[in-house]
């Protein structure tokens, strides 16, 4: 009876430890080993090394000015939208554009020094006239458009729809209208500011546009106190295969970044990447090549990742060229 019994507990107490090896083995795997995917905190896919060894080098050869942390460095467009403008193709367009008309007499006089407030500190810096930030603003008149609207936002009156066969018309297609914003009103006030210091209140001329919800502004300090966006330094050498650069920021949300990728026209598997630091972050994309014919074009292609701290002041570089991004008029 004994000699039965011992050989059936020996191979259970094997199983039983075999069995606990391998849930050993499965709870010691490596965290984060799987491909990134151009998220932040997980190993690289090895697929992007180039990349991230591209990155670190540019993330090294960061050395900003003093002015990067003491002056005026603006990281975004100097017309802001205050807010949900409502867009419909007419009057984006315009906007784009910088298309606009005055049913005011826009003030000449330079008003008194203003002051920019940075999360660290403040800035006194002189100013423009209302009449000054106009004329940046306004980019000419709109090209001629026979038979377009007159107003924005209503487009033309459509003509017969004739149910298409071989004799059949096809209806008329409304186009966008081509004639300038109105202005309205204009005053001085501030406006929210990605710099070089951080998120400002930066003084700006606000004008009201009858056909938007929300005013315009143009930033209001004088270009003697504005420092440009350094240059990037990035290596010589060419970027690694299937490494593509970042063109610009298109929206920054604590955390969340959304840019926008130079990818070709043929170009798939879009995956945006990330080298998040204490003091910069770089990004850029891989991408598949097409190995077939393709027509030469530079594609613009959004892409949203979440880094693992809010971005606060560290400015967003290109792994390409070393440049820093900043956040483009819309």
């Amino acid at each position: 009876m004994g000699r039965t019994v011992r050989p059936i507990a020996m191979r259970r107490m094997i199983a039983l430890v075999g069995l606990s090896l391998v849930v050993l083995a499965a709870g010691c795997a490596p965290a984060g080993s799987g491909s990134s995917g151009g998220s932040v905190g997980t190993s690289p896919d090895h697929r992007w090394e180039g990349f991230y060894q591209r990155a670190g080098e540019v993330a090294e050869s960061w050395r900003p000015g003093t002015a990067w942390s003491s002056g005026y460095v603006p990281m975004q467009d100097p017309t802001v939208l205050t807010g949900d403008p409502t867009f419909n193709p007419d009057t984006e367009q315009a906007f784009l554009a910088g298309w606009y008309r005055e049913q005011i007499a826009v003030p000449t006089a330079r008003p008194a020094d203003g002051t920019i407030r940075f999360p660290g500190g403040t800035l006194s810096v002189p100013l423009v006239s209302a009449a000054e930030a106009y004329r940046q603003l306004d980019q000419g008149d709109p090209p001629p458009c026979e038979g377009r609207p007159q107003e924005p936002g209503r487009p033309k009156e459509p003509g017969p729809t004739i149910e298409p066969g071989p004799d059949g018309m096809v209806s008329s297609v409304p186009q966008s209208a081509c004639i300038p914003l109105t202005v309205t009103a204009v005053k001085l006030g501030t406006v929210s500011v990605r710099t070089s210091r951080g998120t400002a209140e930066v003084p700006a001329w606000l004008f009201t546009v009858e056909e938007l919800a929300v005013p315009v502004a143009r930033l209001a300090v004088a270009p003697s106190a504005v420092t440009a966006v350094p240059e990037g330094v990035a290596p010589t050498r060419q970027g690694p295969d299937g490494v593509v650069g970042a063109q610009d920021l298109r929206a920054v949300d604590g955390a969340r970044l959304t840019y926008r990728l130079g990818v070709g026209a043929c170009d798939t598997g879009v995956t945006p990447l990330v080298e998040e630091r204490d003091e910069v972050v770089v990004v850029g994309g891989g991408v598949t090549r097409s190995t077939g014919v393709c027509t030469d074009q530079l594609k613009l292609e959004p892409v949203t990742v979440t880094l693992s701290a809010p971005l606060g002041a560290r400015p967003v570089l290109d792994v390409l060229t070393g440049r820093p991004l900043t956040v483009a008029a819309r």
